[in-house]
């Protein structure tokens, strides 16, 4: 076995970089930049300035949107000038950006099916699929604690706290036309 996959056991082809640090400086620089000029206009429409009562309500939004931006620009515009070698080293390889995948992909998912399946049910199948795909469980066991976990849960919500929690459209199926 070479030392290469020793470092790497999934293999050489995953320790491609998808993204440099570079670039995702760059990008995140961008959107920051965005973010914080969205927050200063907009708080700027609403008043950034100072009433006889004291401070209005776009004040302090603005000058942490104006921070934001200039925080933004000196770190796109170190970016855009650094071209050093520790710039161009990767932000993410192809192994650890499957890895990441591997949550957020079902993450996102559980969060769309939450609006059909409630917060109780679609919890208990996520619970599951993680047990069984990532954690390599018995379906039986992954299965019985996802259905004991969101019992619990709602137990403790709807129950003691009297906090009802979303139970999606297929519980009320008229919910989805207002009723």
């Amino acid at each position: 076995m070479s030392s290469e996959q020793k470092e790497n056991p999934a293999g050489a082809a995953d320790t491609h970089a998808v993204i440099s640090l570079r670039a995702m400086e760059i990008i995140i620089a961008g959107l920051l930049l965005a973010f914080g000029l969205t927050i200063a206009y907009a708080s700027y429409q609403l008043g950034a300035g100072w009433a006889e009562d004291g401070p209005r309500a776009g004040y302090f939004p603005f000058y942490i949107g104006m921070i934001i931006s200039i925080s933004s620009v000196v770190t796109l515009l170190q970016a855009l000038r650094n071209r050093s070698i520790n710039a161009d080293m990767a932000f993410v390889e192809r192994g650890q950006l499957k890895l990441v995948c591997a949550v957020l992909l079902p993450a996102l998912v559980y969060v769309l099916i939450i609006q059909w399946f409630g917060i109780y049910l679609a919890s208990a199948i996520y619970m599951a699929v993680f047990m069984i795909w990532l954690g390599h469980y018995a379906w039986w066991k992954a299965v019985l604690l996802g259905i004991a976990v969101s019992a619990s849960v709602f137990v403790m919500f709807e129950v003691w706290f009297q906090v009802p929690l979303h139970k999606g459209a297929l519980y009320n199926p008229l919910a989805v036309f207002g009723f």
